[in-house]
């Protein structure tokens, strides 16, 4: 099997393109070093088809591995033919494969079984054939009774022959298939209510869905609600339909007074040993598909959230609401090192309000604080409201404050890495030491936590753990080498992402870091303790040295490329400043990309990036982006009207909209019909960090729910951050 021509035509690329992915693949590349670094042997490819490509090649693997072990238990029970192998070699799915091999597949003891151990099988060709002759099928069934084998009846023998039919039709894989079709077309997806009790699944007490329309949510959703034991889930089907399609195959048109007999083992096989294997089969398909809609949706949502914009250079103070803890408050200087902490108890009820603002006053001014990250959890707007007053009392200090998700925090806190790495503090202060420098770096601090912890998503704990985290690793390990690390302050967590290292390499840099001192070089990597040259090619290009000698350690540059690179400068007579300072593009593209990397003997897209990487050393991708919205006021829902214009921020987004923080404690909805026309997916027009402005259609205040609109009304008030 050609895997490569599978690949190419699946994923709209060209063949040759795929066979070079998956022989980079095979030698040992990583996604991110393949798409950054093998540009010209695969045709620029980006790193998410490179990693698509990743991806279907160990599924088609997994299949042909199945495939091969089907063909060999064929051949254990001495039942493998060459049109057997023709089948197996056409299967295009699992699926497929495990119908071909069910009528071979052992066991437990069923009536057909015993019907052939009876020796009926005979007697049920016989009926199959269905011959228009005189002899009536209870004459041919008369052939077959004898008590010695437990046959003492006519009505026996031909009940045994039907069950064996009745299992033929069952397991029959071309009959299998035409089913699946049709319950793939026409079945309806009814529930019900399993108890009289109300509950969030209340739109499902009584509800009929087509199998084929039956959206990803709406389906983790109702998986859901069965297993907590509020549904009742059934699949319906036209049964007639189903017939006709299994009497194409066994009911022949010969006017045989056997076909009566066929027709009633037909029946039988389908509505006791079809039909609800094929219910349960189609309800694991639609979980499936279910399944990797939400994967995707999860992923979508946390490649924006992990490369959100850091806010550089600044001294934050994090504060992590609570109420019988108290309030944890932690400063950190702009690298994120901590330079002080307190607890506080702001709350009015706590009556200590008076106290817990000369706290926050003196550790602002004592350490020059900036900025200001407040979680979103429990009493958060009440925090939010504090700190506005404490910001009010302080006109002469220019503040700002941001509030910040905490999904997480409490996990991280409470890890051995987060006691391994503040062992001094508490875990409440972690918590808030988090918060801070989410703030500060996103990316440096989320990777920390389990992405299923983040809050972004849907369904998340219904999907199958190994499938989400395999995705989710993917999405973490795009952004880290996207973004680039600085090897000499990187934590283990944040290098454990570097294409190329895994956890043991990144304790062993650390470890290497913290005995010798910082690393002058990439080169001197190479020293790390079991960082081999086939370690270092993938990761080199990834780590940056800040501060080294040579400027071209903190680019992008790979070491592989530092001789075309210095060439690329002698050329022109120019240095790594003289290209800092933008006069190297210039020369290059008046002369030419084709012609120079002619010249220097590399291809266009490795000079190009060369000339990119030079023009900007140190660049994050992620300074392109809108800056990180400090506020300076605040709202609460009781503030909010109908038609009213707000700022918010993108905090998720679903299969059936976005939910937007608007600075009021509670994420507003904007439901999919409120995106705008023809939108079939939020994605299409929103993703998690995006600052839009929305407008309130409604607010439930008891329930604790705000719907919005990105449609403007017709006289909106002005919007308001």
């Amino acid at each position: 099997m050609n895997f490569a021509v599978i690949i190419a035509r699946e994923l709209g690329i060209q063949p040759w393109q795929a066979e070079a992915v998956i022989k980079l693949l095979d030698e040992g590349g990583t996604v991110p070093f393949i798409a950054r670094y093998r540009k010209e042997q695969h045709g620029e490819l980006d790193d998410q088809k490179v990693r698509e490509v990743s991806e279907r090649l160990e599924s088609l693997r997994k299949l042909d591995e199945r495939r091969q072990e089907i063909s060999e238990l064929l051949k254990k029970q001495e039942v493998w033919t060459e049109e057997l192998q023709r089948e197996l070699d056409a299967a295009a799915t699992v699926g497929r494969l495990e119908d071909i091999y069910r009528p071979y597949r052992p066991k437990r003891r069923t009536r057909a079984m015993i019907a052939r151990e009876k020796g009926l099988e005979g007697l049920a060709n016989i009926l199959l054939l269905q011959l228009p002759d005189k002899k009536t099928p209870e004459q041919h069934a008369q052939a077959y009774v004898d008590a010695e084998k437990g046959v003492s009846s006519v009505e026996e023998a031909l009940q045994g022959a039907m069950d064996i039919i009745a299992e033929q039709v069952s397991d029959d894989a071309n009959v299998r298939a035409r089913l699946k079709s049709c319950y793939q077309a026409s079945a309806v997806v009814r529930t019900a209510a399993a108890k009289e009790e109300d509950s969030v699944y209340r739109m499902y007490y009584d509800r009929a869905e087509p199998l084929r329309l039956m959206a990803p949510h709406r389906v983790l959703a109702v998986n859901r609600g069965e297993k907590e034991g509020f549904l009742k889930v059934s699949l319906e089907v036209d049964e007639t339909a189903c017939l006709r399609l299994i009497g194409e195959d066994y009911l022949i048109g010969t006017g045989s007074k056997c076909t009566e007999y066929v027709r009633r083992a037909c029946e039988d096989g389908y509505s006791r040993l079809i039909a609800p294997s094929l219910e349960n089969e189609m309800r694991a398909m639609l979980t499936e598909t279910a399944q990797a809609s939400a994967i995707q949706v999860f992923a979508m949502n946390l490649r924006p959230l992990l490369m959100q914009p850091p806010l550089r250079g600044k001294t934050v103070i994090g504060l992590d609401p609570g109420i019988a803890h108290g309030c944890k408050v932690a400063v950190v200087d702009p690298t994120g090192r901590v330079l002080d902490t307190a607890v506080i108890y702001p709350l009015p009820h706590q009556k200590q309000v008076e106290r817990a603002k000369t706290t926050v006053k003196q550790l602002i001014r004592r350490h020059h604080v900036e900025a200001a990250a407040i979680g979103n959890g429990t009493a958060g707007k009440e925090t939010e409201l504090f700190f506005a007053e404490v910001m009010r009392e302080m006109p002469e200090t220019p503040l700002g404050y941001m509030v910040v998700s905490e999904a997480g925090a409490s996990v991280y806190s409470a890890s051995k890495l987060a006691a391994e790495e503040f062992p001094q503090f508490d875990v409440n202060l972690r918590s808030a030491v988090s918060i801070a420098r989410r703030l500060q770096d996103p990316l440096a601090e989320l990777v920390k936590i389990d992405p299923k912890a983040l809050g972004v998503g849907q369904y998340q704990h219904d999907v199958k753990a190994s499938a989400l985290d395999a995705a989710l690793d993917g999405v973490v390990e795009a952004c880290v080498n996207q973004v680039g690390v600085d090897v000499n302050t990187a934590s283990v967590s944040l290098l454990s992402h570097v294409a190329g290292i895994n956890a043991t390499l990144a304790k062993n840099i650390v470890a290497y870091r913290d005995e010798n001192g910082p690393f002058a070089s990439r080169a001197a990597l190479k020293k790390v303790p079991r960082l081999g040259p086939k370690a270092f090619e993938q990761c080199a290009g990834f780590l940056r040295v800040p501060g080294a000698r040579d400027a071209m350690e903190n680019t992008g540059v790979h070491p592989e490329s530092y001789p075309t690179a210095k060439a690329l400068l002698q050329r022109y007579g120019l240095t790594a400043r003289d290209a800092a300072e933008g006069r190297l593009r210039p020369q290059v593209e008046a002369e030419g990309y084709e012609a120079v990397a002619g010249q220097l003997g590399c291809g266009v897209p490795t000079l190009r990036d060369i000339v990119l990487e030079l023009s900007k050393p140190g660049r994050d991708p992620r300074d392109e982006l809108p800056q990180p919205q400090l506020r300076t006021d605040v709202l609460s829902m009781e503030d909010l009207q109908a038609g009213m214009a707000l700022t918010g921020t993108v905090r998720n987004v679903t299969d059936f909209g976005a939910f937007v923080d608007i600075g009021v404690h509670q994420d507003g909805l904007v439901h999919l019909s409120q995106l705008g026309r023809r939108v079939r997916h939020p994605s299409e027009v929103l993703r998690v960090g995006d600052v839009v402005t929305v407008y309130v259609l409604n607010v439930d205040i008891p329930r604790k729910r705000i719907a919005l609109t990105l449609r403007k009304p017709e006289t909106p008030p002005q919007p308001k951050a």
